[in-house]
């Protein structure tokens, strides 16, 4: 907690956000990037018993009206929950990489009834979102998966409307083993120029969030070890 507290000191007198990055972060991780498996992360049952979502979506403040995106959506546990709360005057654009997750989801939130939810397929670098259209991204346990963490934060980061904001849950364990140490996911998303807001522990795991701060350049930045 006194690492974290530090963190947050520091960022008080942060200057005003740019949201503009001068060229895409092209720095490789300094740490094992764990495989693509599956589009579930867990029994979706299990993980409203906890309460995972709904706790999530309060703590981030997610209201009607607001565009959502869902980066690394798999089967759609965040984009079936998220799409009611926005309402029909929000979106959520349902974000991945694997073509065959993105036709499932479509067809379940066909089957779902809902009309405010947006496919986008996205690259390990580049969630193909639009600059400056986003509310809120969402990173749920899928971190640690992406191949090109610098370059896609980057990406991400133009996306945020000023104010908006990057969410990321993961578990507080090793990459390769399907999880991202705290300090680690810090260094990462505080070198592609984001400052860090909060992070609250979950059941399980740990929610962290970042606003955009002041930009850096990309050709700067610098790989952190896990």
């Amino acid at each position: 907690m006194r690492i974290l507290a530090a963190l947050l000191l520091s960022l008080a007198g942060s200057a005003a956000p740019c949201l503009a990055i001068a060229n895409t972060p092209r720095a490789e991780p300094q740490r094992p990037v764990a495989r693509i498996v599956s589009p579930v992360w867990a029994n979706e049952t299990s993980r409203d018993g906890a309460g995972e979502a709904a706790s999530v979506m309060k703590l981030l403040a997610v209201r009607a009206g607001q565009t959502v995106a869902d980066i690394g959506a798999g089967s759609g546990y965040y984009t079936v929950r998220v799409s009611p709360v926005v309402g029909p005057h929000g979106k959520v654009i349902a974000q991945d990489i694997v073509p065959s997750y993105l036709r499932d989801l479509k067809r379940r939130v066909h089957r779902a009834g809902m009309t405010n939810v947006r496919f986008v397929l996205g690259t390990a670098g580049d969630p193909k979102l639009l600059p400056a259209s986003i509310d809120t991204a969402l990173m749920i346990h899928m971190y640690h998966e992406i191949a090109q963490p610098y370059a896609l934060l980057g990406r991400v980061r133009t996306s945020l409307k000023p104010g908006g904001q990057l969410a990321i849950v993961d578990l507080d364990r090793p990459s390769e083993a399907h999880g991202m140490p705290k300090a680690t996911l810090v260094c990462e998303v505080r070198s592609v120029g984001y400052d860090l807001v909060s992070i609250t522990d979950l059941t399980p795991g740990y929610l962290a969030v970042f606003r955009p701060g002041v930009a850096t350049d990309g050709a700067a930045v610098k790989a952190c070890r896990e």
